[in-house]
C-alpha cells in the first residue's frame, strides 16, 4: 500500500493498495496501519465505520462538522464515485483549495480528509457502496452542510443530481457556511 499527499489540501493523502488478482477476482489490504501511521496520521484514532449506498446520479454533500471537525477515510468499496474535498480551515496553507478525485471498487483507493474539511460525492454508477471510517463519534448537533451547486465552490459534478436529500438542497451557500464556522471558532475562543 503506498500513500500519496494531495497537493491541493494540506494533510490529505489518498492510500493505494495492491489488489492481487487471479481468475477468482482479488484480494487487497484496504487498511495498514503501519502505512497511516507513516505519514502521522494516528491508525488508532478512527472510531466508527459507516457505509453509504447511492444510486447513479446521487449527490450527497457538501458535508463538514463544527467543532473539533472530523478526519475520516473514504473509499468506494463497490461502483465508482466522484468525490470532493473542499479545505475550510482558516489557518491553512490550502484554504479554499479543492481537489476532486474518481474513486472506485476497482482500485479500492482510501481517501484520508482532514477535519476541517468539507466532503461531497456523486455516485457514477447503478449502485455505489462508499465506506467511512470517521475519528469521533457522530454529533448531528455538529453537523454543517454547503449548498453543493454554490457558484463560488464551482464543483464540476460529471451527472446532473437526480437525487438529493432535503438537508442538501436546503444547504446554505459557502460564504454563510463560512461566517457560521468563524462565529463558532470566536465562541470557543472566548
Amino acid at each position: 500500500m503506498k500513500a500519496t499527499r494531495v497537493p491541493e489540501i494540506d494533510g490529505a493523502y489518498l492510500f493505494e493498495p495492491t489488489p492481487h488478482a487471479d481468475e477468482r477476482g482479488f484480494f487487497c489490504r484496504t487498511f495498514d496501519a503501519d502505512v497511516v501511521r507513516s505519514v502521522g496520521i494516528d491508525p488508532h484514532a478512527f472510531l466508527q465505520d459507516s457505509v453509504s449506498r447511492s444510486v447513479r446520479g446521487v449527490l450527497r454533500g457538501m458535508h463538514l462538522r463544527s467543532g473539533a471537525g472530523e478526519a475520516k477515510l473514504v473509499r468506494c468499496s463497490y461502483g465508482r464515485i466522484f468525490d470532493v474535498v473542499v479545505d475550510l480551515r482558516p489557518g491553512s496553507p490550502t484554504y479554499l483549495g479543492r481537489a476532486t478525485f474518481e474513486l472506485s471498487g476497482e482500485t479500492q483507493q482510501t481517501l484520508y480528509i482532514p477535519a476541517g474539511c468539507a466532503h461531497g460525492f456523486q455516485a457514477l454508477t447503478e449502485t455505489a457502496d462508499t465506506s467511512y471510517r470517521i475519528d469521533r463519534a457522530h454529533d448531528p448537533a455538529e453537523d454543517v452542510t454547503i449548498a453543493f451547486d454554490d457558484p463560488d465552490l464551482a464543483i464540476p459534478w460529471p451527472l446532473p443530481p437526480a437525487l438529493v436529500s432535503e438537508r442538501d438542497r436546503r444547504a446554505p451557500s459557502l460564504a454563510q457556511t463560512l461566517k457560521h464556522l468563524e462565529n463558532d471558532i470566536a465562541n470557543a475562543e472566548s
